[in-house]
């Protein structure tokens, strides 16, 4: 059989060619190769369940196929599995297998009627006894042993990625199990799952740039939510004392292995919790998703079981930066720190603040380092517009990150609850704002006035479930944990990623 390569336009075009006159054939024949049907089958892996001379009913693409004169072996993959199903040729079924071998390939996808058997090879298998054609593929599938090789095909074309490539298709279901679990372990804590409007007539939540849209109804600017976090908190004002939200936010900045535009996020809120109950909280979380999903409470790095079943430890973010590069930050001066910055190759700003130079030196020497699973906590006043003040450390405020693998996987903090307080933190970010940072956070007068009821105290987490989805399968891409990850439209052949500044 030719092997026909995926980036090989004109051979497909020619097969594809081929399979659109066996349809017309079809058509002329009264077979009808779209039919409407509603089919009670079983699944592959209930048919191999099922007992010798039972009868069954299956349904799926056909994966592979083989004909031996008067026999065809094919394979019949669904959801579940694949299993061989072998039609042969009889005085009764003359006209059906004479279609069968003439009409049928790769791809399509047929209804089997048959009894199940075991091969004299030992294999476990379905006798077809009649078959009907569910739906004609008229372009070929990729080939079954190299599949796809270019990950820009595979990630364009995912359909084809999650047919040819098994380990891909049951990647994507750990995806949806992982989900699952977060879901149930906050219902099981008492959490209620809400849901906050995406489109948002002033964004927040977070310092990042958003996208801009517009609402013809209006004819008014919106944004595409960046967080949820300020609808998340104006329902605890409103009474609500555990809340969630699983949701899709938007931020316009780069591209890399760890970023795409478009992503997916858990925020929880719990009231009367601080920022240390909220990563006790968090910590559960991940070893209970450890647990349900490996058996035990560990995870997979580098080839290797790690072991997460203990207390993991907690270090401030001045204390890891000191003991990894040996820099005490807020003794020493501007100038040093300027000095500094310049012959590591960090990227600052003439107007840093200490706070600042701690946040840019951790971000950009010590983080990706990390191995963990580690709690850096206590970040600069400066970098945290929505996280409360340190009760004991003057400059700093009540916040955290959980590093895995160089991977930041978790951030949250003791929220602000004073709407005074919260008043002046946007104020200092509308002074950003006027000297140029796209990031800033805006100021929001509605919030304002909604903390003004008064809001209980409350920690709150934000984690990206991409990033999750990463850890707990070892994907070094978040482009192999989305269905369709972004990707620049296909006539731009000369797409490469942007390397990302931006945290």
């Amino acid at each position: 059989m030719k092997i026909l390569n995926q980036e090989n336009n004109e051979e497909l075009l020619d097969e594809r060619e081929v399979r659109v006159k066996k349809v017309e054939g079809m058509k002329k024949e009264k077979i009808e190769p779209y039919p409407h049907a509603s089919i009670k089958k079983i699944s592959t892996k209930d048919a191999l369940a099922a007992p010798h001379d039972t009868e069954v009913i299956i349904a799926g693409r056909v994966i592979s196929m083989r004909a031996m004169g008067k026999i065809i072996f094919f394979e019949i993959q669904d959801q579940e599995g694949k299993i061989q199903c072998v039609y042969r040729l009889s005085e009764d079924n003359t006209d059906s297998f004479e279609s069968f071998t003439v009409y049928l390939n790769l791809g399509d996808i047929l209804k089997i009627h048959g009894t199940r058997f075991i091969t004299k090879k030992g294999e476990e298998s379905i006798m077809a006894q009649d078959w009907l054609l569910l739906s004609k593929s008229i372009r070929p599938l990729p080939d079954k042993h190299k599949g796809l090789k270019d990950p820009n095909i595979r990630y364009r074309k995912r359909y084809l990625d999650l047919i040819s490539d098994r380990k891909v298709f049951d990647h994507f279901k750990v995806r949806s199990r992982i989900i699952q679990l977060v879901r149930k372990f906050l219902d099981d804590k008492g959490f209620m799952e809400v849901e906050t409007p995406v489109l948002q007539v002033l964004y927040g939540g977070t310092k990042a740039k958003p996208f801009k849209t517009h609402i013809n109804a209006y004819d008014m600017d919106m944004f595409l939510r960046i967080a949820p976090e300020l609808y998340l908190k104006r329902l605890m004002i409103g009474g609500y004392e555990k809340v969630f939200e699983i949701g899709k936010n938007f931020r316009n900045e780069g591209v890399d292995s760890s970023h795409n535009p478009e992503f997916t996020m858990i925020e929880w809120y719990e009231a009367y919790s601080d920022y240390n109950d909220i990563m006790d909280r968090a910590e559960e979380m991940y070893k209970y998703i450890a647990q349900n999903l490996f058996g035990e409470k560990t995870i997979h790095m580098n080839g290797k079981k790690i072991n997460i079943d203990y207390k993991w430890e907690r270090v401030t973010m001045e204390q890891i930066v000191q003991t990894r590069i040996g820099l005490d930050v807020l003794k020493a001066d501007i100038t040093t720190l300027q000095k500094f910055c310049l012959s590591n190759k960090v990227a600052f700003k003439e107007d840093f603040s200490k706070g600042q130079f701690l946040n840019q030196i951790f971000e950009e020497l010590v983080a990706k380092k990390i191995i963990g699973p580690l709690w850096v906590v206590d970040y600069p006043r400066e970098v945290s517009p929505l996280a409360r003040s340190h009760r004991s450390k003057e400059g700093f405020v009540e916040r955290f990150e959980c590093y895995f693998n160089g991977r930041e996987l978790g951030d949250g903090w003791t929220e602000i609850t004073s709407p005074f307080m919260q008043r002046d933190r946007f104020e200092n970010e509308q002074r950003s704002m006027r000297d140029g940072d796209e990031e800033s956070h805006p100021l929001d007068e509605d919030f304002l006035e909604a903390l003004e009821y008064g809001m209980p105290p409350l920690g709150g987490i934000g984690i990206g479930i991409d990033r999750l989805i990463m850890f707990f399968t070892e994907s070094a891409s978040i482009r192999e944990v989305l269905f369709f990850p972004f990707m620049r439209p296909d006539e731009l052949k000369d797409f490469q990623e942007k390397p990302f500044k931006n945290n």
